[in-house]
Formats: C-alpha cells, sequence, structure tokens
C-alpha cells in the first residue's frame, strides 16, 4: 500500500502503513480539507473521512473542555473503538491531523506510537519550514 496525495505527504502516512493490521490512513487539515490518504480509501471514501474526523475532533474539544468546566480544550488524540478496529486520530500544532484506521487485531499501542511520531516528524518539517521561509531573521 501506498499513499495518493495532492502534495508530497507520502511521507507521512506511509510509515503508519507499515504497522501490521493498518488499513488505511488519512492526512488532512482541521477544519476537514484531506490533503493526503492512502490505496485502501478512494478519493470519495478519503473526504468523507476527512470531513468526520474534522467534525469528531470539534465534538471532542467541546466535550473535554465542558467536563473539565473550561472554556476550550486541545485533544491530543482521539481513539474509536468499534467491532470493524479502531481509529485514531492525532492533531498537529500546525492545523493538520493524521487518522489511521486498524483492523481488531492491530496493536493500538504500535499504532499511537506510530502516528504520534510522524504527527511529530511533520512538526519539525513545518518548523524547518517556517525557519527558512522567514529569512533566517530571529524571532
Amino acid at each position: 500500500m501506498t499513499s495518493r496525495d495532492a502534495g508530497d505527504t507520502a511521507w507521512v502516512l506511509d510509515p503508519v502503513l507499515e504497522v501490521p493490521h493498518v488499513v488505511a490512513a488519512v492526512l488532512l487539515t482541521r477544519d476537514g480539507l484531506v490533503t493526503g490518504w492512502t490505496d485502501a480509501l478512494s478519493r470519495p471514501s478519503a473526504e468523507r473521512v476527512a470531513a468526520i474526523t474534522s467534525t469528531v475532533q470539534g465534538a471532542c474539544r467541546t466535550a473535554a473542555a465542558a467536563f473539565a468546566d473550561r472554556d476550550g480544550a486541545e485533544v491530543r488524540q482521539v481513539v474509536i473503538e468499534s467491532d470493524h478496529g479502531y481509529v485514531l486520530i492525532v492533531p498537529t500544532d500546525h492545523g493538520t491531523c493524521v487518522a489511521a484506521y486498524g483492523d481488531p487485531e492491530v496493536r493500538l499501542d504500535l499504532l499511537a506510537h506510530r502516528v504520534h511520531s510522524q504527527v511529530a516528524r511533520l512538526g519539525e518539517k513545518a518548523m524547518a519550514a517556517a525557519s527558512r521561509g522567514d529569512g533566517g531573521a530571529p524571532a
């Protein structure tokens, strides 16, 4: 399996697919626009997953804030367990998100580790691009 994308996102999703029993993954913006997806999904399915993932994240932020009796909350990850497997959603600090789906046999700890590692790499790449883009001027 490989990832399809509108840009250069294969380096983010392909390592997630290396985890045994991972079926599919999507890279999306926080507002639900798909920027990359794996071969197990068609583009319409990837777009549907991205839109739903965005909605789930918003609902989880609202629920976390409500339980904490606060105005807002940032979600570090969302795990959905179903009779079909697991969905793991991990947002980045830069407005994107990785969502991965594994069948019931997937080791959730391995999946979470890999997705969080890729999210961290995505953040490092975004920070490197930002520092190159500002002409090297100190902040």
